[in-house]
């Protein structure tokens, strides 16, 4: 049970760690003041999940996991070469919307393969899909 919690708790913190950083990259580019607002109000979500899932890994004595690098690397050159392109609130939401759809299903496939974790990590889990599933929601009329 501690492996599965600890494991999933791992995989939160780092999907979060992926968000917040996907946010702060393209919160300088957007230019509508209500997207701006969507986007900080999502970013303070993920900060109160991640020093949630962080304060619960300190519990196991265990430290976050960072995201790969390859991912953040592919999500910079993604989010560069599309916003050089066309800098626009509408390839804002996009990039962010597939960030949100990666996001869900791979938490999804980490609450299947993690069935043992504690049902506060799964209920944090769940919170983290349904701040996904609000924010990509939110972004649909700027695609």
């Amino acid at each position: 049970m501690e492996n599965d919690t600890v494991a999933l708790l791992k995989e939160c913190n780092s999907g979060i760690k992926m968000g917040i950083r996907s946010l702060t990259d393209v919160l300088d580019k957007v230019q509508g003041n209500d997207l701006r607002e969507i986007l900080k109000t999502a970013k303070k979500e993920h900060e109160k999940l991640g020093d949630e899932s962080h304060a619960i890994l300190l519990k196991y004595h265990e430290d976050g996991k960072e995201p790969h690098p390859v991912a953040k690397m592919m999500a910079d050159m993604k989010t560069g070469v599309r916003l050089t392109m066309q800098e626009s609130d509408a390839t804002v939401a996009d990039l962010l919307t597939d960030g949100c759809d990666m996001g869900i299903k791979s938490l999804h496939r980490y609450l299947n393969q993690y069935p043992e974790a504690e049902e506060s990590v799964v209920k944090l889990t769940g919170r983290l899909i349904d701040s996904e599933e609000k924010l990509r929601k939110n972004l649909q009329c700027y695609l």
